[in-house]
């Protein structure tokens, strides 16, 4: 889904992830692929944005912008100071998103807050959402602290680990895969369709080694057979279903109990001097109690230079998610008039964009609901009962580029010691 495009007279629109946040292992990647000096690093300090009431509001980002803000109440805040100082354990089971924070902290940072932040991340539904699968973190500092705040402000980072940064790449997110697959060169077969993996039963120890797979693909209209020791499934998970339905038919099963919501990506490009808004920042969100369609806004030239041509502007914004499915099963033109129009309401905007471009996807993001742990831990029981298969993918620890990439680092860890010992 890693696109950019140029659009117009010279519009860098990205298609997909608008930028990725750099920390250890996702920095390593692009050492070793020679991209350190095409990296672009956003300002830490750069805002965000929720829109309150029909206005843009700072999001606080420390306890003392907490205590000024005016998304809350003087009564929420009060609620913050008694977590800090208090101590509570989590429930039996799975708890969704939204029943901790409003256990934690009420109504007001649930809606204001933290549902437009689980829509800007996850595109999903915060009353569905699992918190012990989307933000682990939240629920360890409850059980380690009995206080978020608390846990959040004992648990810094470790001694000479690295700050995470908001990055793109000089020409766009598109020299990240690029770089990948120059750096694979002839071992990358593109235009290639995978339609099943058969595993082939154990050798006897005296019959000569076999591999333990075989791969049926059709590769420029043709058929072939390819034998493997191991095999990396990194696919989608319909995808993934259909192509180890015939490893183990429970594949099917529990790969298509992972939701995943559609967004549309609706990139723009506006004259400067028509805006009437600073777009001094990262972006805003939109809580669903405001009554719009739209999820939020990332602005893209405030964020990395060359993103627009002199006296414009370059922004995407985003419609859809577990919350609003529908919109994104509309023509492009209409959700391009729709989300235009409410931009135009928030941002002031006096004329139409000079470029425009709608990318839809009916499967964007999977979804870490309710029960999302013990699918995870399923599949690693049916692969764990397939030795030299592995699985690797956005529905496993997190749906970032720098989350896949630190969980692809664990998968080839995986698959080399096996190998190994298996020489």
């Amino acid at each position: 889904m890693i696109r950019s495009v140029i659009e117009g007279d010279g519009f860098l629109f990205e298609l997909g992830p608008q930028s990725c946040l750099v920390d250890a292992p996702l920095f390593s990647l692009i050492e070793e692929l020679g991209l350190v000096d095409k990296l672009l690093r956003a300002n830490s300090r750069a805002p965000r944005y929720v829109l309150h009431r029909g206005r843009l509001r700072a999001v606080p980002l420390g306890p003392g912008a907490l205590a000024g803000t005016s998304l809350l109440s003087a009564r929420t805040k009060l609620r913050l100071v008694r977590e800090f100082f208090g101590r509570t354990h989590p429930p039996e089971g799975d708890e969704s998103v939204a029943a901790f924070v409003g256990r934690k902290f009420g109504d007001e940072v649930l809606v204001r807050i933290v549902a437009p932040m689980v829509s800007g991340i996850y595109a999903g539904d915060a009353e569905r959402l699992s918190v012990s699968a989307a933000f682990p973190a939240l629920l360890r500092y409850e059980l380690e602290h009995g206080s978020v705040i608390r846990g959040a402000l004992k648990s810094p980072r470790a001694k000479g680990e690295m700050k995470p940064t908001l990055c793109s790449f000089q020409d766009g997110m598109k020299m990240l895969p690029a770089a990948l697959a120059e750096s694979l060169g002839d071992a990358l077969w593109c235009d290639t369709q995978v339609e099943s993996i058969r595993s082939v039963a154990a050798e006897s120890s005296t019959a000569p080694r076999s591999a333990r797979f075989q791969i049926a693909i059709l590769r420029r209209g043709a058929a072939e057979t390819i034998s493997a020791d191991a095999v990396i499934v990194s696919t989608p998970c319909d995808a993934s279903a259909q192509i180890l339905r015939d490893v183990s038919p429970r594949f099917a099963e529990t790969f298509g109990q992972i939701e995943y919501a559609p967004v549309a990506v609706v990139s723009t490009g506006y004259a400067r001097k028509s805006i009437g808004n600073l777009l001094d920042g990262f972006g805003f969100l939109v809580p669903r109690s405001e009554g719009l369609r739209m999820l939020g806004t990332v602005w893209n030239s405030s964020l990395f230079p060359d993103r627009a041509p002199v006296g414009h502007v370059n922004m995407a914004s985003f419609a859809g998610g577990a919350t609003d499915p529908e919109i994104v099963a509309w023509p492009e033109d209409e959700i391009a008039a729709h989300v235009t129009k409410e931009l135009a309401q928030i941002l002031r905007i006096t004329a139409p964009p000079v470029a425009i471009r709608v990318q839809k996807y009916a499967r964007a993001l999977p979804q870490y609901n309710l029960g999302h742990a013990r699918i995870i831990e399923t599949l690693a029981n049916l692969t764990a009962a397939t030795p030299g298969l592995f699985l690797a993918g956005n529905y496993l620890s997190g749906p970032a580029v720098g989350a896949c990439v630190a969980q692809a680092a664990h998968t080839f860890d995986a698959v080399f010691a096996q190998l190994s010992r298996n020489p």
